[in-house]
């Protein structure tokens, strides 16, 4: 298959990348992690992502990894950081899965649904499914794919109608390797970092939390 690569000047932070995925969306997902968050919610368990001078890489760099997974993805999930601080890299990014791909994509964002509209609609018309608005940890957890219960879940075409209409009460995560190091994707409870601290130090194991480990650039 032929991979058309955005503009080879376009630069994107990215954190991780990983596939697949299954706990972030419908099916086995390319999921991406980008680099730079200004929201700075209080309990982020991804504050390895909030720095903004880390994990630039060119654009079609990115596009080139993504293409080797896209016979096997159902969709596609962008997260951070704050996706919606890399606007323009955004935009490209998605235009180019909207024309290799027919799966749906999915974004998170700490962001208000009213602010990204009047912002970023251009970005808006190219995803299937939004989540808005900031991790708040006094609001609770119990919805699907949202990290706090104030969130709110965006259903914007009839694609993410079908897969999203009934979401899979009981949360998941996974467990991804990257050459030797073990890390979890998904959205866990608020507890769940503080019950596997425990149980990994009773059998003398290190643990580190999201906002500790080093950043993984592509090469």
């Amino acid at each position: 298959m032929r991979i058309e690569l955005a503009d080879g000047q376009s630069r994107i932070r990215v954190n991780r990348l990983h596939f697949p995925v299954s706990t972030l969306g419908y099916g086995q997902r390319i999921a991406l992690w980008l680099q730079g968050c200004s929201l700075g919610c209080p309990g982020c368990i991804s504050r390895d992502t909030w720095e903004h001078d880390r994990g630039e890489i060119a654009l079609s760099a990115l596009i080139t990894h993504l293409a080797t997974w896209l016979v096997d993805a159902d969709g596609l999930t962008v997260s951070g950081g704050e996706p919606f601080e890399q606007p323009h890299a955004l935009l490209e990014l998605l235009q180019w899965w909207r024309k290799h791909h027919s799966g749906d994509i999915l974004v998170f964002s700490g962001h208000s649904w009213e602010y990204l509209q009047y912002r970023y609609a251009d970005v808006l018309e190219l995803i299937d499914v939004l989540i808005s608005d900031p991790y708040q940890a006094e609001a609770g957890h119990s919805l699907p794919l949202r990290g706090s219960d104030n969130q709110r879940l965006h259903l914007l075409t009839a694609l993410a109608l079908d897969r999203y209409r009934a979401l899979p009460s009981k949360q998941a995560l996974d467990l991804c390797w990257d050459g030797d190091r073990l890390w979890m994707a998904g959205i866990p409870h608020p507890d769940d970092l503080m019950h596997l601290s425990q149980k990994l130090q009773a059998h003398g194991l290190a643990f580190r939390s999201s906002d500790q480990p080093t950043v993984e650039v592509l090469p």
